[in-house]
């Protein structure tokens, strides 16, 4: 099983434990919820399902239960914090609690440096850019882009592309993509995706301005039930797909753009009673 450093989901590894004793040994939901001390035979399957929360007594009694002490035990801590905190700015404290201790002791969290890569346009945006500029200095990247960004951010933003292998230097000044696509554990970006579209909705704003040829714009205001709306985001997820495919295949790039697809309510549900 794998050190719970290595996880960003605390269902997930409560999950890999009883996975792991049933190999070994007879082992059920039951005893597994008797150990750590519920008077429910499913309880620990129930929040592993995700349809219950652990309290913080149940956090203390869960960890004691898989074995855990020391710094593992407050990395499960915080752990569940992530996973079950309702705000953004919460979650965040959380994750970086997580990856807090996890530094002390020398262990880095899987995907953390996916969650710093999508806090912000810039380092997207310089991943894309600096190899087609072989050469360019910090300022040079700077000028080019149409937000604001200083020369000192770009020198920061290069620096931890190529840290973090999402870059890698091919001579001065000189880069390339390590891989096309940057492919990563849901659970550690999703938060920081969330700060990342957010930033982009506004980046989009300004871009109204720009020459139509450089720029497309679309929308419909529309009424639609549940069961059409999952089938429009098949359809939206399909299309993402083909643009990705078109955008690897292309051997002559020349300029970074940003594809936001946005579908979300203007309205609450008008079948639904609102509370008084």
């Amino acid at each position: 099983m794998k050190p719970i450093i290595e996880y960003t989901d605390f269902r997930k590894y409560m999950r890999d434990f009883y996975d792991d004793r049933k190999l070994r040994h007879a082992f059920s939901w039951r005893e597994f919820s008797k150990i750590a001390g519920f008077s429910s035979c499913s309880y620990m399957k129930v929040v592993c399902d995700g349809k219950s929360k652990l309290s913080k007594i149940g956090v203390e009694r869960t960890g004691q239960a898989m074995g855990l002490i020391g710094f593992e035990m407050e990395y499960f801590r915080a752990l569940v914090k992530f996973g079950q905190e309702e705000t953004d700015e919460k979650k965040k404290a959380a994750f970086e609690e997580m990856r807090a201790i996890a530094k002390i002791h020398k262990v880095r969290v899987i995907n953390s440096e996916l969650f710093d890569f999508y806090e912000s346009w810039k380092n997207a945006t310089i991943r894309e850019l600096a190899p087609m500029m072989p050469g360019a200095t910090p300022g040079e990247l700077a000028k080019k882009c149409y937000n604001e960004i200083s020369a000192e951010e770009v020198k920061n933003a290069l620096a931890f592309l190529t840290k973090n292998d999402f870059l890698k230097k091919t001579g001065e000044s000189s880069f390339e993509q390590t891989a096309k696509s940057i492919v990563g554990n849901p659970e550690a970006t999703r938060l920081a995706l969330r700060d990342m579209h957010r930033e982009m909705a506004n980046l989009a704003v300004p871009a109204l301005e720009l020459p139509r040829n450089e720029r497309n714009f679309t929308g419909v205001t529309m009424g639609i039930s549940k069961d059409s709306y999952e089938r429009i985001v098949k359809v939206l997820d399909e299309c993402m797909r083909q643009v990705v495919a078109i955008a690897n295949e292309d051997k002559d790039i020349d300029q970074v753009y940003r594809l936001n697809m946005q579908l979300f309510p203007l309205t609450r549900n008008a079948k639904e009673n609102d509370d008084v």
